[in-house]
């Protein structure tokens, strides 16, 4: 091992620390501990586990009001860490305050089950106050705890209060030691999932089913995975087998209605969700999802009001008021944006409920014409977002230059006729907020083309062409294509016309609209040699902008800064000039402007680049009634228009450093 990489895997300061400080209290040095954590925390004032050390030892010395007090600050920073709620009902205990000790002990077990010492607590207060069936219950759950190796039950308590490195030290080496143990290969795998390694995951739960085929709660994870890897048909087997044993289950039949969702069938989701709410009136959740399947298939008067259901149910619920806002046609009145400015300035407000909070007052005040604070609003939502981010651009532009160095001229030229025949698909690739929905719509609306949604069928397979000890800084992709034959790449273009079949319905084209295969070009090329590809591109400034108010459901982290944005954009540009010089002609390139300004000659162009004849219901694409899953859902089912061309230029005073940034891309993007 490197020095370097010594340093990197050595406990930071702060965690050596705090093992010290818990060897104090083990050695019942309180008061030394105490001393030496308030030191800390005059530096680290908000660190999560010096406060809970610092209330801990406050209690032992029967400080007990200024533990308490530790602990109300701890909550207003971590209101869900199990951890704090345990350690104030030990302070009620103390207390002799029985009643606000289980109020809290439950709070805290609700939050994180692997909690001996809270159930043990609440067993004991339970026949103090003479309630024998709850003492019972959690006699149970210390019980199971206990037949479990108490490496698994602490590493299990740190996963559910989000500690997933540590959880996974002591799982991983508590299985390299004892080998195969079911709930220590599950909880891997559900770091895995909290981690998006969803691969290890997948194979970490089926081998579980292969050893315990009735373990239900892992048959329930894996169905989870399967459907997070886009396996929607897997995951419906799966979830077929655990509404056999359970009918009535909400969560399998939640996994049923996101199975559906997944394989296009919003009809049956709307059927599941509603069947749901007939259960649960005032689920939150379930009225998101149902608003959601409702956008999706145009019924928009009532999606409008689940989503008011939702945020009704759950004043703080920001994903309910983006969902709204993310419309683009629903006006919020006065009284929702107060409500609104209120939960997103709450200390308690979780983190993902404000910065979704900051994304809908940033559009509900851009709409009402007041800027400044608009921008003020999507610039913090965009700060949170950016903040809980891994996202690094240099690996796209390394991932851009290898592409650059292993897709040359001479090496599509000796590989000319690899890869399976079908033509029926059409790419639509590019950017993000660029018009490749409504390319969709229009072609979709062609009686020969089918429009599914976004395909993460290519996205899978660069995955597994990289393997799973990905080196993000040394990537296997794209260089291993050099070694792949053409058989390879064959086998590639059927699996995909394959796996995608369930999107179909039996046109004979069908598009797949997922913006980021564009830097896949190479590979789709060789994998799928007659497939049609559409580069849809807009203005940068407009493009990067709708990508800066835009809070999107999953991935595309690049869109939450205007330097990631637009060394993003740039380095797409520089990707899509490549391919144009290596495969020339491969790729229609469809500038949005131009669609706006001649839709009926842009509809031509693209029809003729398909091989298809012009059909008029394209250029009349808002008549077409179908599912439609991106944010401009709405804006596709009415006919074309010009408002949103110059949208930034209301915004220019904050965004000449996206001006900036984007360099010479402003003039050349047209090349």
């Amino acid at each position: 091992m490197t020095l370097i990489a010594a340093l990197e895997t050595r406990p930071p300061l702060v965690e050596l620390e705090l093992a010290r400080l818990r060897g104090l209290q083990k050695a019942g040095r309180h008061a030394e501990a105490l001393g030496s954590a308030q030191s800390l925390l005059g530096d680290l004032p908000q660190n999560r586990d010096l406060l809970l050390v610092a209330a801990t030892s406050l209690r032992h010395l029967l400080r007990l009001t200024e533990a308490l007090a530790t602990l109300d600050g701890l909550e207003q920073l971590q209101p869900r860490f199990s951890r704090l709620h345990q350690e104030r009902g030990l302070c009620r205990v103390a207390l002799k305050d029985a009643m606000g000790a289980i109020e809290a002990l439950l709070l805290a077990v609700n939050l994180n089950p692997a909690l001996p010492t809270a159930w043990s607590m609440l067993e004991g207060l339970y026949r103090l106050t003479g309630d024998a069936p709850n003492a019972a219950t959690a006699g149970e759950h210390l019980a199971t705890l206990k037949r479990q190796p108490s490496e698994v039950v602490s590493a299990t308590a740190l996963f559910h209060d989000g500690d997933l490195g540590p959880a996974e030290q002591i799982v991983r080496a508590y299985l390299l030691q004892h080998g195969d143990h079911l709930e220590a290969m599950r909880l891997l795998a559900r770091i895995g999932m909290a981690r998006d390694v969803l691969d290890d995951a997948e194979v970490l739960l089926a081998a579980v089913l292969e050893l315990a085929p009735d373990y239900q709660a892992a048959r329930y994870d894996y169905a989870q995975t399967l459907v997070q890897r886009h396996k929607y048909v897997e995951a419906r087997v799966q979830t077929a087998r655990l509404l056999e044993l359970e009918p009535a289950s909400l969560d399998y039949r939640s996994l049923a209605a996101t199975t559906a969702v997944g394989l296009g069938e919003q009809d049956m989701a709307i059927a599941l969700y509603s069947a749901m709410l007939a259960d649960r009136p005032d689920d939150p959740d379930v009225h998101l999802w149902l608003a959601h399947a409702l956008k999706t298939v145009g019924r928009t008067s009532e999606a409008v009001n689940a989503y008011r259901a939702a945020a009704a149910a759950r004043p703080d619920f920001g994903d309910a008021y983006w969902s709204l806002a993310n419309l683009k046609s629903y006006r919020f009145s006065d009284e929702e944006i107060a409500r609104m400015r209120a939960e997103e300035a709450s200390p308690f407000t979780a983190p993902a409920d404000r910065h979704h909070l900051c994304f809908a007052l940033g559009k509900a005040l851009e709409d009402r014409a007041e800027t400044a604070e608009s921008w003020r609003c999507y610039a913090r939502g965009n700060a949170l977002k950016r903040s809980e981010s891994r996202y690094r651009p240099e690996i796209i532009e390394t991932n851009t230059t290898r592409q650059i160095k292993v897709c040359t001229t001479a090496f599509f030229s000796r590989r000319a006729g690899w890869g399976a025949p079908a033509r029926d698909p059409i790419f639509i690739l590019g950017l993000p907020r660029s018009g490749s929905t409504l390319l969709e719509q229009i072609l979709a609306s062609h009686s020969q083309v089918e429009g599914t949604q976004e395909l993460a069928d290519i996205q899978r397979i660069v995955l597994e062409l990289q393997g799973r000890d990905l080196d993000l800084d040394d990537p296997r992709y794209p260089g291993l294509l050099a070694d792949m034959t053409g058989d390879d790449f064959a086998r590639l273009g059927a699996r995909y016309m394959a796996d995608t079949q369930v999107y179909r319905t039996g046109k004979p084209l069908f598009i797949d609209k997922m913006p980021n295969n564009f830097r896949h070009i190479g590979l789709i090329h060789l994998m799928l040699p007659n497939a049609t590809i559409i580069d849809a591109r807009r203005d940068p400034m407009s493009c990067c902008f709708s990508n800066l108010k835009q809070l999107f459901a999953q991935g595309q982290e690049f869109a939450y800064s205007i330097e990631d944005i637009a060394r993003y954009y740039r380095t797409y540009m520089e990707l899509m000039r490549h391919w144009d010089e290596v495969l020339p002609g491969r790729v229609l390139r469809v500038q949005h402007e131009d669609v706006v300004a001649d839709l009926e000659g842009s509809v031509r162009r693209m029809l003729d680049h398909c091989g298809l004849p012009f059909e008029p219901a394209c250029v009349e694409f808002h008549k077409t009634r179908r599912s439609v899953r991106t944010p401009s859902s709405e804006q596709v089912r009415q006919p074309i228009f010009r408002d949103g061309l110059d949208q930034w230029r209301l915004y220019e005073r904050w965004l000449e450093p996206l001006e900036t940034a984007l360099g010479d891309a402003l003039t050349r993007y047209r090349e």
